[in-house]
């Protein structure tokens, strides 16, 4: 039997265009591009660049799907729900639950990381005492309003913009007139003068894509933001439009100055690309810069992570697939006992890092692959949406005459998007690095598929 998507209470749309965009943008350009793309480099050399390139065709595919059914029928956790009537009631049930895991786990990781980028300035300080302090701090601004939220998130993904334009522009001034390089400008050799372009062959190239995707990872916060936002139709052609022309402005140029200013195979040995790069052009406190930017952009994703899982755990409760606690909605009309979920989530998970790291030094490395198990529930979302759009063309066939924003190529773009999600997630099992992860993001996935036919056998429905 069919499950139906069961209506939640309605959220108030007092978010702008404007912060929807940064929102999304604050999903997506995170730590994974500052401190990740030495990773993507190594495994590839140079045609790192392609590979950022090449998943953003994808991205472009699941967005522009994304933004096609949204158009039509906008709603908080949108594309959750289209999986639910459009694919299996199993897969919008996954959808939810991975997002609800993805950003506990990434929410956790952020506040350790963002703890220890403090102590770069204040190396005593009380680490456990700063991010339970940060954690009531994303818990105010949440609970406060989807427009205080907004607010918030707006500023903190405009410090990450911001740097990122800089640091492209001061790049180029190197490339092309030598500033900071005596005045010898150092042209586009280094993209092929050590060992070559593809200088991981096939197999490092798409080792790279399984940290791409994890970087790219967020910006179906365009469909959550949906349910919040004034004119949501407009709103979301405009922002589904720019912000993925954003991303790829921002990934591959930010990239391209890296890998074009310094031979790849150095960069392991120069620590942060974007400090270096700073560096190079004469701006001494490059190193203050980029840390007051990479604790933001930790800040930022943990916000972002409350405000999307939350909206799914509201509406799990809502389909009786969570506590019906989780269900409530402040006065402020957000849902907060869900945002308190989410964030005491978050804290038990860095208490139990701070314990962990405090008996046993060892146990950073298992922080790292329960962070990088996110990626697997991560991509669940842009699977749903690319499935979902298939059903939905046929299911809407009349209105889909007059769209005026439909996805192009339609199907095989879809089936060429699946295909290639399953091609990324067939070498993470491959690469010796990302293999224990994505194991134990499988592993949540079976779970939660269990616990879902556990719930719903013999065809209940409660």
């Amino acid at each position: 039997m069919k499950r139906k998507v069961k209506e939640s209470p309605a959220l108030r749309r007092t978010m702008t265009a404007g912060q929807m965009e940064m929102i999304s943008l604050g999903g997506a350009i995170g730590v994974g591009l500052f401190m990740g793309s030495t990773s993507t480099i190594k495994w590839t050399g140079p045609s790192v660049l392609l590979a950022y390139m090449f998943v953003g065709l994808i991205l472009y595919i699941v967005m522009r799907a994304l933004g096609e059914m949204i158009y039509i029928n906008p709603g908080t956790g949108s594309f959750a729900d289209y999986a639910t009537e459009y694919v299996h009631p199993l897969a919008g049930y996954l959808a939810k639950w991975a997002n609800v895991f993805e950003y506990i786990v990434v929410g956790m990781s952020e506040v350790v990381a963002a703890t220890q980028y403090l102590q770069y300035w204040w190396p005593h300080i009380n680490t456990s005492t700063v991010g339970i302090i940060i954690i009531a701090f994303l818990v105010v601004a949440n609970l406060a309003s989807a427009k205080a939220y907004g607010s918030l998130e707006f500023w903190f993904a405009m410090i990450k913009v911001v740097t990122i334009i800089m640091m492209i522009i001061l790049g180029l001034l190197v490339i092309f007139f030598g500033i900071g390089n005596g005045g010898h400008p150092t042209g586009f050799s280094n993209l092929w003068a050590h060992g070559g372009f593809f200088t991981g062959g096939v197999k490092g190239f798409f080792f790279s894509m399984s940290i791409i995707v994890g970087s790219y990872e967020g910006i179906e916060l365009l469909g959550i933001t949906a349910g919040e936002v004034a004119n949501p139709q407009q709103a979301i052609v405009k922002s589904v439009k720019s912000v993925l022309l954003r991303i790829l402005i921002f990934y591959v140029g930010a990239i391209f100055v890296i890998v074009t200013i310094y031979p790849w195979n150095h960069l392991s040995a120069i620590g942060s690309p974007f400090v270096s790069t700073f560096a190079k052009v004469g701006i001494t406190a490059a190193a203050s810069v980029i840390n007051f930017v990479v604790l933001t952009a930790a800040l930022s994703s943990a916000n972002s992570g409350i405000y999307s899982s939350s909206r799914m755990l509201f509406k799990l409760a809502h389909e009786n697939d969570a506590p019906k606690i989780f269900g409530h909605l402040s006065k402020r009309v957000v849902p907060s006992a869900s945002i308190l979920g989410i964030s005491g989530g978050i804290l038990l998970g860095f208490i139990l890092d701070i314990v962990f790291s405090a008996y046993n030094k060892s146990t950073s490395n298992l922080f790292v692959v329960v962070f990088s198990s996110s990626v697997l529930p991560g991509m669940i979302p842009w699977f749903v949406i690319l499935l979902a759009e298939l059903r939905f063309r046929k299911n809407n066939a009349l209105v889909m005459k007059d769209h005026p924003f439909k996805l192009p190529l339609y199907p095989f773009s879809d089936y060429f998007a699946i295909v290639m999600l399953l091609v990324i997630v067939g070498f993470m099992f491959v690469n010796p690095d990302t293999r224990i992860s994505v194991i134990v993001g499988a592993l949540v996935l079976v779970v939660a598929t269990l616990f879902y036919l556990v719930r719903h056998r013999h065809g209940r429905l409660d």
